[in-house]
């Protein structure tokens, strides 16, 4: 989850079309050989009923102030060298005994509890057996050009999380995992929808989503149904559509990320997206070796962080010790 910034300004914005076309005809007639006593009755024009006048629905205050505070955050944080897209170097390098800490830390714990209201505590690790299968839903106000945009990105990033972990991740029908991009006048309609898309998830059950804070860019819940209490079955990540670009690809990547089972944020990650401090912006390498381990055939759903340490351990210098994944 993403958080951070102060609120700045306010802007709205409407937009308003309209169209309107007439056609006229006229049909041509030969003249008449001999006088006639009234005049000959013209064919009666067939006029196209008028396009509909099409008038955008402005953006709500809310929605326009929120999308100014958010700009500003991220220009703030461009100019503090924050939001990296360098994947990590020569100045934030890491061992195999700090991966494993790390991976235990974020893998074993979670950030927030269920109501995402408080933080949450150790955590069984958990993870996907079956492929996820991603779709993602726009609400209505996203304009196409923004659609484009992430629908790349995501299926982009889709393919990175399959390569990475080993395990089948795809943008796909039949979805189990939804990917919500929508703004605060929409979000409420794209939730609903998510729940008729994917099986295993309730209304009661996203509404935490429904209320996310100013101050959280996006959020991502992974449900896990039936026997497997440590295996997910379903997941929704909400991105706020005000977003700018950049804070917008950085939610895709973390919260995807998170949604594989990398629950946590720990301050001691570093280079990492799963820190709060902002300093990365996209998934880098140390992530992806977390990503790895998480899904190495050694581990399994439901250990403990005490039961999987030695061998989180071995799997951390193993690799380190054969270069970048």
């Amino acid at each position: 989850m993403r958080r951070g910034g102060t609120a700045i300004g306010r802007s709205s914005r409407a937009l308003v079309a309209l169209c309107a076309l007439t056609l006229g005809a006229c049909a041509l007639m030969e003249p008449p050989v001999d006088p006639v006593l009234k005049p000959v009755a013209r064919p009666a024009e067939r006029r196209p009923a008028p396009a509909p006048i099409i008038v955008a629905q402005p953006t709500s205050q809310e929605s326009a102030a929120l999308r100014s505070y958010l700009n500003e955050v991220q220009r703030a944080q461009l100019s503090q060298g924050l939001l990296r897209r360098d994947g990590g170097g020569t100045d934030a390098p890491f061992t195999s005994a700090m991966l494993a800490r790390n991976f235990e830390q974020i893998a074993f714990f979670n950030e927030y509890d269920g109501s995402f209201s408080g933080r949450g505590g150790a955590s069984p690790m958990r993870r996907w057996e079956s492929p996820v299968r991603m779709q993602i839903i726009f609400g209505a106000g996203v304009p196409p050009s923004q659609r484009a945009r992430d629908s790349a990105n995501i299926a982009t990033y889709a393919a990175r999380l399959g390569r990475v972990t080993g395990h089948p991740v795809a943008v796909a029908n039949n979805p189990n995992f939804v990917v919500i991009v929508a703004s605060e006048d929409d979000r409420a309609a794209a939730l609903s929808e998510a729940v008729a898309r994917v099986p295993g998830i309730s209304a009661s059950s996203l509404e935490p989503l429904a209320r996310m804070r100013r101050d959280t860019y996006c959020v991502v819940a992974a449900y896990a149904a039936g026997s497997g209490a440590n295996v997910y079955t379903a997941a929704v990540a909400v991105i706020r559509a005000e977003n700018p670009e950049l804070l917008r690809l950085s939610c895709i990547h973390e919260e995807l990320a998170q949604g594989m089972g990398l629950a946590n944020d720990s301050p001691e990650a570093r280079p990492s997206i799963f820190n709060d401090d902002d300093e990365f912006a996209l998934l880098t390498r140390h992530d992806e070796l977390l990503l790895k381990m998480l899904y190495d055939d050694r581990l399994r759903p439901g250990l403990s962080a005490d039961e999987a340490r030695p061998t989180v351990r071995a799997i951390a210098s193993e690799l380190l010790d054969t270069g970048p994944v």
